[in-house]
Order: C-alpha cells, then structure tokens, then sequence
C-alpha cells in the first residue's frame, strides 16, 4: 500500500480541482440512506476556491426530486487515464439563478438543455464538500501496471501511489 497523506484547506481544495479538472463527470448520488441510492453521470460546470462544485440539472429530474428530500450528497470520479479516484461527501442545493447558469453555460450544454441557457427545465445544483478520499498513483497507468506487474515477479509490493482524505 503506497503512502496516506491527509489533505485540508486550500490542499484539499487543489487536489479537488486537479481530479475534477482530469475527469469532468463524476456519478452524482442521491438518497444515500436508501437501498439501492440512486446514481447518475452528471458533468462538472465548475470548481469554485472553495471547493463547491456547480452541476446543470433538468427541474423535474429524480435527482432534483431526490435533493429537495434530503440534501446530502455523494460524487464519485474515477479517472482511468491518470488512475486517480475521488468520493465527496457533502450537501447539495437545488437553485434557480439565470446569472449563474449565463457565467456556467457552454455550447456542449445544448446536448441536454436544447433551448439554451433559458431552457426552462435548466436548474443548476450547487455542492459544498464536507469530507472526502483520494487515491492517486503518482505516476499515471502505464507506470502503475509495470510496477504491479513487477510486484507479482518479485513478491514485493512497489505500490507508490498516495492516498488520504480531503477536507476542505
């Protein structure tokens, strides 16, 4: 196992916007209490400084539904290309603020919302991480498979990857 190293603060923020950066879809989840929760592929529209991260979302959605219930949240992003992970814990919001989804759009959006930014079906989420946990494996994937592969001929582990909580 590589090496733990706990991240807060303004680290934990950079590491947030580093791995988002990588993988701009993340599995957004919802009803956390309930078995099964319910999970979608959402796009990451923006990492604020403090670590907030802002989502488009159609108003009549489950996932809406589901945070006018219980506004506690889970994102999940898995970047295979540079092997790094995330899992955010935090609380989502539901707004309704066209200022906001102006300064957020880009042409891509059209693909789900096809009237545009004022698309009345277009909400925007907005989550606030409270605690989370990363993997990273320094090195991208073709360094991390040759030590693996390496690990098993010699029978000791080469894992230098890190690993640790973030806390904005």
């Amino acid at each position: 196992m590589g090496k733990t190293e706990n991240l807060f603060s303004r680290e934990a923020i950079e590491k947030i916007k580093k791995i988002t950066d990588d993988t701009r879809t993340c599995m957004f989840c919802t009803n956390l209490g309930q078995k099964p929760f319910s999970s979608t592929p959402m796009a990451t529209q923006k990492v604020e400084d403090d670590g907030s991260i802002w989502f488009f979302s159609a108003k009549d959605s489950d996932r809406n539904a589901d945070l006018q219930r219980e506004s506690e949240a889970q994102l999940i992003y898995s970047s295979q290309k540079h092997e790094e992970y995330l899992s955010l814990y935090g609380d989502a919001v539901v707004l309704y603020d066209r200022q906001k989804v102006e300064e957020l759009w880009s042409p891509l959006s059209k693909v789900w919302f096809q009237e545009g930014p004022m698309d009345p079906n277009l909400s925007l989420i907005h989550f606030k991480p409270r605690e989370g946990y990363y993997w990273d494996t320094q090195h991208g994937k073709a360094v991390a498979f040759a030590k693996m592969a390496a690990s098993v001929v010699i029978g000791k582990t080469m894992d230098d990857g890190v690993q640790g909580k973030v806390k904005p």
